[in-house]
């Protein structure tokens, strides 16, 4: 396993470059049926990710953010299958404020059990394996956990602020709260800079799943509003409101 996380960071690396060379350069923006932007570093990242994944485990069937949509009919006898979002925060990225990443996670069961994301402009990558976590970044290579706090920090979503954030805040109590893009809300949570990141609004199945790994792999709680773990194995595509915490 540990082989295969090693390999996914080398894909996720290799992502982040191809996105890297767009980075600086005058992005065209293209609209996807959902009204969502896309760009050719999205579909530049997916291509390199898809590619590597194939050649790495070609047993195991993919479901990604840029592919084409895979049906239900298909997808549910799939016991084990590679999810991946190539470029997570596109709105930061085309905002070029570094707060974009590279997700990917492979889902067995249901659960996101092996995952890695990265953010190619803060040179950070997170790894999980479902029962340990890890950052890489410059300094090197360090186990992080979740970390209480007398004042808790609340991560939430600058692109996609929800109006339900306020009633779950006046129920935390005294707190701070920091805003950030994409999947790195999770593992502000994973490393104990953070302690609550509710999603109070939309997201897809491959938005979530890698961070859900990460944040899980250092001891966080990724439920819904029920208080029922977010499971990959359904028909439907977009999740359920969710919250992460200790």
């Amino acid at each position: 396993m540990d082989k295969l996380l090693e390999s996914l960071h080398s894909i996720a690396l290799q992502a982040g470059e191809v996105i890297m060379e767009h980075y600086h350069d005058h992005v065209a923006v293209m609209e996807k049926a959902d009204k969502s932007p896309v760009t050719a570093a999205d579909l530049a990242a997916n291509e390199v990710i898809v590619q590597h994944l194939r050649q790495l485990t070609p047993e195991i069937p993919i479901l990604s953010e840029e592919s084409a949509v895979i049906s239900w009919e298909q997808r549910k006898s799939w016991e084990r299958f590679w999810l991946v979002d190539p470029l997570d925060g596109t709105k930061e990225f085309l905002r070029k404020n570094g707060e974009f990443t590279v997700n990917i996670a492979l889902i067995d069961n249901g659960k996101p059990v092996l995952a890695v994301v990265y953010a190619p402009a803060l040179s950070k990558a997170w790894l999980g394996n479902g029962e340990q976590a890890w950052l890489v970044s410059e300094a090197g290579k360090e186990k992080i956990r979740v970390r209480s706090a007398e004042i808790p920090t609340v991560v939430g979503s600058r692109s996609h602020p929800s109006p339900a954030l306020a009633d779950f805040l006046t129920q935390i109590g005294p707190h701070k709260l920091a805003e950030v893009g994409s999947s790195l809300k999770f593992c502000l949570v994973a490393e104990g800079r953070a302690q609550y990141y509710p999603r109070l609004g939309p997201t897809m199945m491959w938005d979530t799943a890698a961070g859900q790994c990460i944040a899980e792999s250092a001891g966080a709680k990724v439920t819904n509003i029920a208080g029922e773990v977010l499971s990959y194995h359904r028909e439907e595509l977009l999740n359920p409101f969710f919250t992460v915490s200790l």
